[in-house]
């Protein structure tokens, strides 16, 4: 009896062992049945909750993107785990966590949200996880980031911060003056957004950027994330007097909401709605409600742009914008590329190598890439990081006026499609 006891109890160690030594492999090391080994790539984004939307568009441009190449690099298959934030910085840290301790992700892409990437950013710093181009801009990213850069070195942005960007507003409406195409009934600019770290973020760069030309900022406005309830909010807009008011969010319902509820309370100024075209049917959301709307997003342009675009709706039956899908879609198209370099340059690809290779080319400039179908070149330095090099040719985008269901380039005159258009609902 003894001598079975001891056999089963023998057996179950055997197997307890296996287990662990099976969950605490190297990830990247791990084989499939058939011998073929695993590079597991841990996809952050917000796949429930009230920016789930987007997560629609990011899943599809990762798995079209991955597709390309057979969902293979090297003699590496690439499975992917989806970690939700659920737009929550503490529910996506969790997310995170268990991705690195129960998947055993080698490597992470993407993210929404600034405040989920302040928060993730000690998740990937802590378990040395190389995490390549999330949109979450905030300053606070990069305040971070400098606090100790060799800390948190193992975060790559894929959007540059707000004050890079936001100036091309000023310049778009400067130019409309100037042209009298648009006389400002006073100097008064009023902000608002979402109060996260992202629209907080903006908000300060816009403030910066209307002071520079010496207008007053009369307000500032900042609602929960996901609100859609935003009447008083407007009728406060409304009731400061300004001749624009301008701000950003991430959320479409809300943005569906602030749209139709400024035309319902008769908002007599411009409007400046940074993000209303990161989701596909922001027409949808907003009817012409959105006429004469100043964004700033980029158009898909190119063949290989609008060709994907059409594969996009015909795989998953949505329409995607370039910001949730275009954007996405031509960064994971760049980590194939590091991906392959590194196991050309190593031939092993785990989160160590990828890291240095990372740091040795991506980082330095030495990596770029310039096959996009959104931005002609998407490139790092050591002038730039975390955030991309921006300027002309690089990472920017153009500001553009909606009319219509469309979106027409105003700015810069190189990319012009239309002239600025005051809006007609001003009096």
């Amino acid at each position: 009896m003894k001598s079975k006891k001891m056999i089963f109890v023998l057996a179950v160690l055997l197997v307890f062992a296996l287990s662990l030594a099976a969950g605490c492999g190297g990830g990247g090391e791990e084989a499939t049945d058939g011998g073929e080994k695993v590079l597991k790539v841990g996809v952050l984004g917000p796949f429930t909750g009230h920016n789930a939307r987007i997560g629609e568009e990011f899943k599809g441009a990762v798995e079209m993107a991955f597709a390309r190449v057979d969902n293979k690099i090297g003699d590496y298959a690439v499975e992917i785990v989806w970690i939700d934030s659920q737009s929550d910085p503490e529910k996506a840290t969790r997310a995170y966590e268990e991705a690195v301790m129960r998947d055993n992700i080698d490597v992470g892409l993407l993210n929404w949200h600034s405040s989920v990437a302040v928060a993730c950013m000690d998740v990937a710093a802590k378990n040395q996880i190389p995490h390549f181009f999330t949109l979450g801009a905030t300053e606070a990213v990069n305040e971070k980031y400098e606090s100790n850069p060799e800390y948190y070195s193992y975060w790559l942005k894929g959007w540059a911060t707000p004050y890079k960007l936001s100036g091309a507003y000023v310049e778009a409406l400067s130019e409309a003056m100037q042209k009298g195409l648009w006389e400002p009934r006073n100097n008064r600019v009023a902000v608002y957004g979402e109060d996260t770290d992202w629209g907080r973020s903006y908000g300060a760069s816009f403030k910066n950027d209307f002071e520079s030309i010496g207008w007053e900022v009369v307000g500032e406005e900042y609602f929960t994330p996901g609100e859609t309830e935003l009447v008083p909010l407007l009728y406060s807009l409304r009731d400061m007097d300004a001749s624009v008011i301008v701000g950003s969010m991430g959320s479409p319902p809300s943005w569906a909401a602030f749209i139709k509820q400024a035309q319902e309370v008769g908002i007599q100024s411009v409007i400046i709605a940074d993000g209303l075209g990161w989701v596909g049917e922001w027409y949808e959301l907003t009817g012409e409600a959105s006429n004469y709307i100043l964004d700033q997003i980029p158009a898909w342009t190119t063949p290989e742009a609008l060709q994907f675009k059409e594969d996009f709706e015909s795989q998953y039956g949505i329409t995607p914008s370039t910001s949730g899908a275009g954007i996405p879609y031509d960064y994971v198209c760049y980590f194939i590329e590091i991906a392959q370099k590194t196991f050309e340059e190593y031939g092993e690809l785990n989160k160590e190598n990828i890291y240095q290779y990372s740091q040795d080319k991506v980082w330095t400039g030495q990596h770029t890439y310039g096959e996009g179908i959104i931005m002609e070149d998407y490139s790092f330095d050591a002038e730039s990081v975390p955030d991309p090099v921006v300027g002309q040719g690089h990472f920017i985008f153009p500001v553009i006026q909606y009319y219509e269901g469309e979106g027409k380039i105003m700015w810069p005159d190189v990319w012009k499609e239309a002239d600025f258009m005051s809006p007609a609902y001003i009096q």
